[in-house]
């Protein structure tokens, strides 16, 4: 008789520390390419409205966030031209 595992667990038999590390880069490249004029300055997202004490709030953790990750650009752009060097070196 055969045993099936749930889909769930079969993912993340798959998942390892290099795809988390993926998941990751993507993540700092989609808060990196925020535009604070067009998108965040409309939704009231800029580091200038959390000054002070408003800084350690949710909102203040997450637009630091933010600008940390436009503000490490380079090290970004590294990290990319190295994954996918190892991307394409290992297929």
């Amino acid at each position: 008789m055969l045993k099936f595992k749930p889909l769930a667990i079969i993912f993340w038999q798959k998942m390892g520390f290099w795809t988390l590390l993926e998941g990751f880069l993507l993540f700092a490249n989609a808060l990196a390419i925020l535009n604070e004029d067009r998108f965040l300055a409309p939704r009231g997202w800029t580091m200038a409205e959390v000054m002070g004490p408003r800084r350690n709030t949710l909102k203040g953790q997450v637009i630091g966030l933010i600008h940390a990750c436009q503000f490490l650009r380079l090290p970004l752009i590294l990290f990319n031209i190295i994954t996918i060097m190892v991307k394409l070196i290992t297929g």
